[in-house]
């Protein structure tokens, strides 16, 4: 059921509205003009208003600015009996949703009510979804390391510069790439993420490049490979370390070049991303072995970003431990937990080698076994598991 404001200053149409409407069961509030419309608007909330543009006082138009400058995720639907092309053209640029002259038909006016309420409810969702993603992903802490990778991500985002992240496992390299995608000019394109070390070395071309039908045998149909998927946005290679040389030697092609070849085909294929990639490993080291091509790593290291471990921002973890608490809550669908000082302290006296991870892991498991409110000893007695 939808909540409607209608306003007209005719009151058989007002009259008619509100009867067809409620008919299809909804709520309908009904106004003679514009100031009165207004007021219902400022003191209730609607899914969607029915304005006429012709009345005395105050015209359509001026209600819909005004409504737009409050609030512009309700649609306003204008309709007029003295309706023509600019005063239509007129009213969607100011904002409205639609526009239906008089005598109203019935049957595209329930159906533009519905189309409306629907985007309504899809926006609604939309930014629900966001806020939600944006939580997930929010990099938390004011410490003096974890404020530098802030300034750095600021700095390097707007441009297409190439990072190399580094950093222990778990303390959120990925997280740094998606805000430096999130804050790039590339944001409404593709984040393509790859795990180098989670796919075998023999597969690794195709993931990263694709393949022709036929390339080898499970080939059974053509397909794009990740550089493709990422194309106008960012590609992630998330442990390039424990990639092997002869992939290494395609990507360096790829970030000299920007053209990829499908295995299987000689075809030059252009593309256009960003690439970001993370490392837990000591690249140097691992150049030094032979492990890891000095060329791609100059290529990857424009810039470098290191990532602090846990244990190097400890004074974050009062931070941390209200943001999973609030995260971890919501998806538990449980009341939130309170840590009482003696809990903090406890947490900051744990050698955090799992990081982030690590630590978020620990904080699911108080909320799930703790009291409401969580004590220095609780932390002790569940932080570390018993093997």
């Amino acid at each position: 059921m939808s909540k409607i404001l209608v306003i007209d200053d005719q009151k058989s149409i007002r009259n008619t509205l509100k009867e067809i409407l409620e008919y299809e069961n909804n709520e309908v509030d009904l106004a003679e003009n514009g100031p009165q419309g207004l007021e219902l608007f400022d003191n209730n909330k609607y899914d969607i208003i029915l304005c006429d543009i012709k009345m005395p006082e105050m015209d359509g138009i001026e209600v819909l600015q005004k409504v737009m400058e409050k609030s512009q995720e309700t649609p306003m639907i204008m309709i007029s009996g003295h309706g023509n092309i600019d005063t239509a053209v007129d009213a969607i640029k100011k904002g409205a949703y639609d526009f239906i002259e008089k005598p109203l038909d019935l049957n595209r006016l329930l159906v533009t009510i519905r189309n409306a309420v629907e985007r309504k409810d899809l926006v609604t969702e939309t930014k629900v979804l966001r806020r939600k993603v944006s939580k997930t992903f929010e990099m938390v802490g004011e410490s003096e390391p974890i404020r530098q990778v802030k300034e750095m991500i600021d700095k390097v985002a707007p441009t297409d510069a190439r990072v190399l992240i580094t950093g222990s496992n778990g303390t959120g390299k990925e997280l740094v790439a998606r805000w430096l995608h999130e804050k790039s000019n590339r944001a409404q394109e593709p984040f393509v993420e790859v795990n180098c070390a989670a796919i075998p070395s023999e597969l690794i071309e195709s993931e990263l490049f694709g393949h022709e039908k036929g390339a080898f045998t499970s080939a059974v149909k053509q397909r794009k490979g990740k550089f493709e998927q990422a194309h106008g946005g960012t590609i992630f290679l998330d442990e390039i370390g424990d990639m092997s040389l002869a992939a290494q030697a395609k990507v360096l092609r790829a970030l000299q070049e920007n053209v990829i070849s499908r295995v299987g085909s000689d075809k030059d294929i252009k593309v256009d991303v960003r690439v970001l990639a993370a490392t837990n490993k000591n690249l140097q080291e691992e150049i030094r072995q032979g492990n890891f091509r000095e060329d791609l790593f100059h290529r990857l290291s424009v810039i470098i970003i290191h990532v602090p471990a846990l244990n190097e921002r400890k004074e974050d973890i009062p931070l941390l431990a209200e943001h999973f608490n609030t995260l971890i809550s919501e998806e538990l669908g449980v009341a939130k937990r309170e840590f009482d000082q003696s809990a903090i302290e406890a947490l900051q006296e744990i050698s955090w080698t799992g990081n982030i991870r690590e630590f978020r892991n620990v904080i699911e498991r108080l909320i799930i076994l703790c009291s409401n409110t969580i004590s220095g000893k609780e932390v002790k007695a569940y932080a570390t598991p018993v093997w």
